[in-house]
């Protein structure tokens, strides 16, 4: 998600339609995502929600799916159906009253604030484990003690982003302990936009954070930190995927990974980055805002969705180390910090840059004429829809920005071929167009534990109750269906002539 600051965005996204409702690709700087061959339906598992935005289950749970709603609860849904209560109520912690004075408005549709992320320990599930019951929170909130990681550039601070670790209530399976919570590590933020926004735990056992550049725009602006920016400097902890273990220090003591400067974790010894000055949780590092990204459940990798400025998104395929281009680059395309525009298209140049994922086929970008931000999710290896195994299920949150104060609306839902390169729009036909219907946004995805997976939607703000969760299904492809329909027909022919 990312603040629309520019009128001239508007009035392209405002002329991408005409009358006859169809779309003019009034950006082309790639060609127009076009609608694929597999068909889903969207059943909605929980409804009234506020702003919902990310689901995942505990380690080997095929029953529960927990559900963030960006106000700050945790809802749980089990056996497809959403439970009364919370799991974690947090509200009085990433709201401030009066509203507006703290790290999130929930009146405000375009806050990117608020209950981000969640992430299940490994051993969440094991007895054994000192990660048992353990579960991990991302949130915006108030400045607190200060945050581990000060803004760059001595700028002011007004909000803090906090991963905190969380226990399970011994009595009741389906609430956090509100008692339980320690604060493992934090990052203190002048602008509201670029949080990043998804923790999760790696094949590896260790936790990643992806963390957005610092908010503003052009990686520029009074957080940010020069010659270069952010993203490219690796003595600042914003613009970057960032890899620990969380576990308090003293539940695993013959670890040989170091503690952290605060205490409160520990920081991998082969994480890459390890030189006099420089961050030492740095994974990879040149992201402009990895709101969402996952790993396949199959091959590992790391699948992350880079939010662009106002040009180009990107799926990019992250391995350690690895220097992801901004904002030397948006996609495959130069840009410039100054003006905030692209320039030509560079594929593989400057080197030293990984660009998004590419096949035989294509690349997996687009630019602003098929979205303005867009959403993560998940490689799909669940097995109630065969055509889509393998496939990477994201969306983007809007084809229409905010103006004139208008929501943003007109989400859409894709899947990408991560050999092919190539990237198509699902058919929805339970919908007019193929359309997500009242303008609903896409802010997340969610994976429960058979591999099925959830689109995460709202149309309204945190406070409001649009929001809603939807299970990803199969549906006959359209050329099955007719088969069957002619073949229905013709059988009814044969009866009637045999008759």
């Amino acid at each position: 998600m990312k603040r629309r600051q520019q009128a001239a965005l508007v009035a392209v996204a405002l002329g991408m339609f005409l009358n006859c409702g169809e779309r003019v690709h009034a950006l082309p700087f790639l060609p127009a995502i076009t609608k694929g061959t597999i068909a889903i339906q969207l059943q909605p598992v929980a409804t009234g929600l506020g702003a919902p935005d990310y689901g995942v289950s505990p380690p080997g749970d095929t029953s529960r799916l927990f559900v963030l709603d960006q106000k700050g609860l945790v809802r749980v849904i089990q056996n497809g159906s959403l439970l009364s209560g919370n799991a974690l109520d947090i509200q009085n912690l990433v709201q401030i009253a009066p509203v507006g004075t703290g790290p999130m408005n929930p009146a405000n549709a375009n806050d990117e604030r608020g209950l981000l992320g969640l992430a299940f320990h490994p051993g969440f599930s094991d007895p054994a484990s000192p990660g048992y019951r353990t579960l991990y929170t991302y949130t915006s909130e108030a400045l607190g003690a200060g945050p581990t990681y000060v803004a760059p550039n001595g700028a002011v601070q007004n909000y803090r982003n906090i991963v905190s670790e969380w226990k399970m209530s011994a009595a009741d399976p389906n609430v956090v302990d509100p008692a339980s919570r320690r604060e493992i590590i934090s990052f203190g933020k002048n602008a509201g936009n670029h949080n990043g926004g998804t923790i999760t735990f790696g094949p590896d056992g260790y936790l990643y954070l992806g963390l957005g550049d610092g908010g503003n725009a052009n990686d520029v602006g009074p957080s940010h930190v020069e010659p270069g920016g952010n993203a490219q400097n690796l003595t600042v902890p914003l613009g970057k995927m960032f890899r620990i273990d969380p576990l308090n220090p003293a539940l695993n003591p013959a670890s040989a990974n170091p503690i952290s400067g605060n205490g409160q974790y520990r920081i991998p010894t082969s994480n890459p980055f390890q030189a006099a000055g420089q961050v030492p949780e740095i994974f990879a590092y040149g992201f402009r805002n990895p709101y969402r990204f996952s790993f396949d459940t199959l091959t590992g990798d790391l699948i992350v969705a880079d939010v662009g400025q106002n040009t180009i998104e990107e799926v990019d395929r992250v391995t350690l180390g690895g220097n992801y281009g901004w904002a030397v680059k948006e996609g495959t395309f130069l840009f410039n910090r100054s003006t905030g525009a692209v320039g030509a298209n560079s594929p593989g140049s400057p080197a030293g840059l990984i660009d998004p994922i590419s096949g035989p086929l294509g690349t997996l970008e687009y630019d602003h004429g098929d979205g303005i931000s867009i959403t993560g999710g998940f490689v799909y290896r669940g097995t109630d829809i065969p055509q889509l195994f393998g496939k990477y299920v994201f969306g983007d949150l809007a084809l229409t920005p905010a103006a004139n104060g208008n929501p943003r609306i007109d989400g859409r839902l894709f899947y990408a071929d991560l050999q092919a390169g190539t990237i198509n729009e699902f058919l929805i036909p339970q919908f007019v167009n193929d359309k997500l219907p009242n303008g609903l946004t896409v802010h997340g995805f969610g994976r429960d534990g058979s591999g099925e997976l959830y689109a995460i939607v709202t149309n309204t703000a945190a406070n409001g109750t649009g929001g809603i969760v939807y299970k990803i299904v199969g549906v006959p492809e359209p050329a099955s269906a007719a088969l069957l329909l002619l073949a229905a027909a013709g059988l009814a022919t044969f009866r009637k002539r045999a008759s």
